[in-house]
């Protein structure tokens, strides 16, 4: 398992949208998320998945923590939670 602490994950929303992005990549199983830690979990630790799955994270607006955490992650971020309100997982 890898873990990753990202920015703006502010609820259950953006976990479903997180989960739901995550998972799409090639070699991902398992994704996990918590609210109140900020941390992603993954069931990988080829450095090249993990590379894909930062990536993805920064485009849906969720940042790992270091990262440049621009108005656009944060807008973007927004978007992310409103959709992952809408289509929660059940």
């Amino acid at each position: 398992m890898t873990t990753i602490e990202i920015l703006n994950l502010k609820c259950g929303g953006c976990a479903n949208t997180v989960k739901k992005g995550i998972i799409s990549i090639e070699g991902i199983n398992e994704v996990n998320v918590d609210v109140e830690t900020s941390k992603v979990y993954i069931d990988s630790i080829d450095e090249s998945v993990i590379t894909l799955v930062k990536k993805k994270l920064s485009s849906m607006g969720y940042p790992e923590i270091g990262d440049d955490n621009t108005i656009i992650h944060k807008a973007k971020s927004f978007v992310s939670c409103a959709t992952g309100r809408m289509t929660s997982e059940e």
